[in-house]
């Protein structure tokens, strides 16, 4: 009778010092996460409001795009438009003015540097910095894309050509290439990636392997975040990272099983051969 009161005792115990740790760490995530959703709203603000003064009508698109790019980049919906905005105003006055084509090239441009990188396995930050360069005449980082062209003026103007946008009305060559807008550079490179293969890798990969579904997961998660600062969209946004985190156990659950099921081959194979050598 007292061993069981003095064991119930510790039990109880023991549990309760579970409960009050359970409490603390719960009590920890939901303020990370309260945290983590006002920095992200913020950041969304500042971005949204860069997106309605650069595009004014057609900022729906973009924000469209935006709320999409989980699915279609891997980026979260903050991600898409610091991206896209880093850019835009080159873009513009490429098009004169032209908003809603903007914001189709625009979107083009991002989908094309998120293939880059899940293709090349170049980081988006490098990409990035090129796709600037681009959009101010610096084509020093043409290479960071790795699509067979090196540095320089001369090797922007051999893609252009290389990608057929212009058709005959001009030769590019490395005095002529600042002539040409900026939307066209961006069609040529998708052209060149079209060509490659590249074009679309992201969205494939998102539906069809672990590292893409993972992107995507992580991408729906920080616009849940986002979302929770506003309250608007919730349950679209909730399902999002549902189907998400489905994506992603399709994808990466026939992989567990696999490595288990070798794992457990090997202990097999191995067992026998430990038991005989642990004596000595």
């Amino acid at each position: 009778g007292d061993g069981a009161t003095k064991a119930a005792k510790k039990i109880g115990s023991a549990l309760l010092g579970i409960g009050k740790a359970a409490i603390t760490a719960g009590a920890t995530t939901v303020s990370a996460m309260a945290t983590a959703s006002v920095k992200m709203y913020a950041d969304y603000e500042q971005n949204i409001g860069g997106v309605e003064t650069l595009f004014k009508d057609a900022a729906g698109t973009v924000e469209q795009f935006a709320n999409n790019a989980f699915k279609t980049a891997g980026l979260s919906a903050n991600q898409y438009m610091e991206t896209v905005t880093g850019f835009s105003a080159r873009l513009l006055q490429g098009l004169g003015g032209d908003t809603e084509k903007a914001a189709q090239i625009g979107n083009m441009a991002v989908e094309d540097m998120s293939d880059n990188v899940n293709k090349m396995g170049v980081s988006m930050e490098s990409v990035q910095n090129a796709y600037q360069g681009f959009a101010k005449q610096n084509y020093q980082m043409l290479d960071n894309l790795h699509l067979g062209y090196g540095q320089g003026q001369a090797e922007m103007a051999r893609l252009i050509n290389d990608s057929g946008v212009l058709g005959d009305t001009m030769q590019v060559t490395a005095d002529t290439v600042n002539s040409v807008s900026f939307d066209k550079i961006v069609e040529a490179i998708h052209k060149v990636q079209e060509g490659m293969g590249i074009t679309g890798t992201t969205a494939k990969e998102a539906a069809t392997t672990i590292s893409g579904s993972a992107r995507m997961m992580r991408a729906s998660w920080d616009n849940l975040l986002t979302g929770l600062g506003s309250g608007d969209e919730i349950d679209e946004l909730i399902n999002n990272l549902v189907d998400s985190i489905k994506t992603f156990g399709q994808n990466a659950i026939p992989v567990f099983k696999s490595a288990f099921k070798g794992l457990a081959e090997v202990v097999t194979e191995l067992a026998p051969i430990i038991a005989a050598e642990l004596p000595q």
